[in-house]
This record gives structure tokens, sequence and C-alpha cells, in this order.
């Protein structure tokens, strides 16, 4: 059983930067698909990024794409997400995911198997 733990949000201004880690317990992590996904308050939870288990194709939503950065260090057992030009509709709770071994990114949530339990961005006009 993979466990995932974010860490690093907070609350910033608008304009300011963030970077979110996600520590996986298991070592199976390293050729996992990993994504983010985000959830507002009233609101589906939505994609934000992903990442194939080697790092080379990554995957992102229209509305982060050119200011968010997802990447892996898989002899960490981490992913991350930079996040740089962050606005208030960047406010939600950000979740990591993992897929199983041998599957590619996806943008659906429903298609990931562990999920980490959270970690609020907050963004103040």
């Amino acid at each position: 059983q993979v466990q995932l733990v974010e860490s690093g949000g907070g609350l910033v201004q608008a304009g300011d930067s963030l970077r979110l880690s996600c520590a996986a317990s298991e070592r199976p992590f390293s050729t996992s698909p990993m994504g983010w996904f985000r959830q507002a308050p009233g609101k589906d939870r939505e994609f934000v990024a992903a990442i194939n288990w080697r790092g080379t194709t990554t995957a992102y939503a229209d509305s982060v794409k050119e200011r968010f950065t997802i990447s892996r260090d898989n002899a960490k057992k981490t992913v991350y997400l930079q996040m740089n030009s962050l606005k208030p509709e960047d406010t939600a709770v950000y979740y990591c995911a993992a897929r199983r071994p041998g599957y590619d990114v996806t943008y659906n949530w429903n298609e990931y198997d562990y999920w980490g339990q959270g970690t609020q961005v907050t963004v103040s006009s």
C-alpha cells in the first residue's frame, strides 16, 4: 500500500510562488505515473498536472500551463509541483495521486489508485 504525504501548501499573495512536495512511502513509486489534482470549495476535483515514471512525459491543465511545473525525483520517492504566478483562482486543496506501475499518465482522477491527504493552498488578491 503506497502512502502519499503532501507538504508545502500555505497562504500567499497573488503573483507569489509555492512548491508542493509529495513523498511516497513505497519503492514501487519509482515506476508509477503521478498526478496533482485540486479541489476548491463547492467545486469538483480537477486535474492539474501529471508525469510519467521516467519524468519524460508531462501533462498540464490549460489553466496552469506556463505557470506550474511538475517534476519528480525517484531516488527520493518524491514528486513536486512548482507553482509560479499564483492567482486567487488557484486557491484549493491540492492532492497528490499515484497510479499503479505500468500505466500511462491520465487526466482522470478515478484512474489513480492512491491519494494523499491534501495540502491547502490559499492565494489572496
